[in-house]
């Protein structure tokens, strides 16, 4: 049983709080690089792990991530003019850098001690993958590299980014993820329908059939340098099992299950917002090949499961605010659910828990072995940091290249020798 107290640590990432200070360890995306899309472009708000920011990107091009108020008066420098190398207050024109450093005070005499002492907050930013990555932790214990994530290492033109907002806390949300269980059900057409809508499972009816036929997968636990690998075996035809991969990274990342050799990778990562929203940002990448327009356009409109489709603010259009636009002719007659989208569906399940999930009256079972392991390794790594134990995976930034997916094997293939076959290693590492 997951105690009240385990779920507290768990699930609260705000200042001061254990977990928060595990997440504050790991360099985090914050935002979207075309948030910021131009020297001297407008500010925007900010909020991670419970905190209040400003990012910007000044004259030079460079990103800042700093605390919200000017250190004068405390006006919000959200409304700052971002021009000539900073961001200037608008209430009396004192001026900071990326670094958080106060360039000018015009209303401060020439001798004064402020000139060259004033700062507020900033945190370290860099780029990698259209992100913006920032490391809100103590300087000293700053990773020297960015995760290794290989959407971020293949080419734009292979790649596409984006985020969505959902409104629950970000460990049930992530838990989804690692729960493939689900897909017999939650994603699957109504009783009688052969196809979903998702246009790359439309085009393979074996594997909907599969997970519709087969809702007790067998799950494996691989363990690896920053996370590990779950692999569900479900009945396949002619005595094989089709195996979906998932990969787990601390502290937030996962790739899907879904590519079979040749197809689109997709991963997510999830950072909270505070302890009741989180941002999810979604990506998929093709090692070998550009992405097409039409894949784009698809994705733009939340098709390929993955991706949701989205209002202003990155907000999904079906949400909890609407209950999910649900269809109960459509549940009845098409969908599993009666809603539409692969990822709506998702968040449908997830928010329904509570903008908190309560983990102490669950009945687990044993398709749920990845989730225990998930929370294992979020409670072990949360309290060796508050005993004084630094994490490693922050500095094992190269063991973040890694792949998940399908695959078909002969039923006396253990899980390991399966994902030596389809990507070279046990751990799913790209070549």
């Amino acid at each position: 049983m997951f105690t009240a107290a385990e779920n507290e640590l768990l699930t609260r990432t705000g200042p001061r709080t254990a977990m928060g200070e595990y997440f504050r360890r790991f360099w985090l995306p914050v935002a979207l690089s075309r948030e910021l899309p131009a020297p001297d472009s407008p500010p925007i708000r900010v909020r991670v792990l419970g905190e209040p920011f400003i990012a910007f990107r000044d004259s030079a091009g460079a990103v800042g991530l700093v605390e919200p108020r000017c250190a004068h008066r405390g006006a919000d420098l959200f409304f700052g003019r971002n021009e000539e190398g900073g961001l200037r207050c608008i209430y009396h024109g004192w001026k900071y850098d990326v670094g958080g450093r106060c360039l000018e005070l015009p209303n401060v005499p020439a001798g004064s001690a402020y000139h060259g002492k004033i700062a507020i907050r900033a945190c370290p930013t860099r780029e990698f993958g259209e992100l913006v990555w920032a490391y809100l932790g103590p300087a000293d214990r700053e990773p020297p590299d960015l995760p290794q994530l290989e959407f971020g290492l293949v080419p734009p033109s292979h790649r596409y980014v984006t985020k969505r907002l959902q409104q629950c806390n970000w460990a049930q949300s992530m838990e989804g993820a690692l729960d493939t269980a689900h897909f017999s059900f939650l994603h699957m057409p109504a009783p009688g329908m052969k196809a979903n809508e998702n246009p790359q499972a439309a085009a393979d009816e074996r594997r909907i059939r599969w997970l519709r036929h087969d809702p007790l997968p067998q799950f494996t636990i691989l363990d690896h340098e920053v996370g590990f690998a779950i692999g569900g075996s479900r009945k396949a035809d002619g005595g094989e099992l089709y195996w979906r991969a998932t990969q787990f990274m601390l502290p937030s990342h996962s790739i899907t299950p879904s590519a079979m050799p040749g197809e689109t990778y997709y991963g997510y990562t999830w950072v909270p917002v505070d302890d009741e929203s989180c941002w999810i940002y979604v990506y998929a990448w093709h090692p070998e090949r550009p992405l097409g327009a039409e894949e784009r356009a698809r994705y733009d409109k939340g098709g390929y499961g993955q991706f949701a489709e989205l209002g202003p603010g990155y907000v999904p259009l079906r949400n909890r605010t609407n209950d999910y636009l649900i269809d109960r002719e459509e549940q009845k007659h098409r969908s599993f659910t009666g809603v539409r989208g692969i990822a709506e569906q998702d968040a449908m399940a997830q928010d329904s828990q509570g903008l908190i999930a309560d983990r102490t009256s669950e009945h687990l079972s044993a398709t749920d072995i990845a989730i225990v392991r998930f929370r294992q390794a979020m409670l072990q790594g949360a309290r060796a940091l508050a005993e004084g134990t630094e994490p490693q995976a922050p500095r094992r930034a190269a063991a973040y290249r890694l792949r998940a997916g399908g695959a078909l094997a002969p039923a006396e293939l253990p899980f390991e020798e399966v994902m030596r076959r389809r990507f070279g290693t046990a751990a799913g590492r790209v070549p």
